[in-house]
């Protein structure tokens, strides 16, 4: 292979690697929304610490679910 095909196929790896990352952001976007939505929290008193722990019961929620199948 050539310098210029290895050079396009490294950037499209990289355009492709940044279009997943997007997509992962975009998906922990919509999960946090929805989790805040759903348990009728409000944005502006919502804490770091209360986040945390918010984050830690829906995982321990969901680890035994995942355990109970």
């Amino acid at each position: 292979m050539s310098q210029s095909n290895l050079e396009k196929q490294e950037t499209k790896l990289k355009a492709l690697n940044q279009k997943i990352k997007d997509e992962k952001n975009k998906i922990e976007q919509n999960l946090g929304k929805q989790i805040i939505r759903s348990a009728n929290l409000d944005y502006a008193t919502l804490t770091t610490p209360q986040i945390k722990m918010i984050t830690k019961k829906v995982a321990a929620f969901l680890n035994q679910a995942q355990n109970n199948q």
